[in-house]
């Protein structure tokens, strides 16, 4: 089963983080400038591919790791969205875990595997940046994905 979480992004009610996890997420696109989404199992909601590093990953190798693993597709890494650390967005999971999370998330582009839903999202699509909008979708994601369209010359440090 997977775990709920619930997201929290400057409120006062946010609990108390007991852990803070490094993470990576990437943009992957496709030829025709389409951005890869996954819609999460643990809060029904669209968003970038992407989690926790581990111990034996880089972090550009923990963002290639989870677009596999979530999505079934190979990725190089290609460049640099962004970095994501602020202090009062809070993930709270349904099993006691309340994280404070570092992401990084990288742009990536596809050169291999086959799409394919993992245990952790139900629905994978290729989504035109127009209708990225329409898409229910947590503001933090939304953020990176604007960071991404808007063609920066340097990465968003915050």
């Amino acid at each position: 089963m997977t775990t709920a979480r619930t997201e929290y992004y400057d409120d006062p009610e946010a609990p108390e983080p007991n852990s803070l996890v490094v993470a990576a997420s990437a943009v992957v696109t496709d030829g025709e400038g389409r951005v890869l989404l996954q819609r999460r199992r643990d809060n029904d909601l669209w968003a970038l591919p992407g989690g926790g590093m581990e111990m034996t990953d880089s972090l550009p190798g923990t963002a290639v790791r989870e677009v596999k693993e979530e999505t079934g597709l190979d990725v190089e890494i290609t460049g640099l969205a962004g970095t994501y650390t602020y202090p009062r967005h809070v993930i709270a999971y349904s099993d006691g875990e309340v994280r404070r999370q570092f992401n990084v998330c990288f742009t990536a582009r596809a050169f291999g595997g086959r799409l394919e839903i993992s245990d952790e999202s139900s629905e994978l699509r290729f989504v035109q940046p127009d209708q990225i909008g329409l898409l229910p979708m947590h503001h933090t994601q939304r953020l990176r994905i604007r960071h991404f369209l808007e063609r920066r010359e340097r990465p968003y440090l915050g």
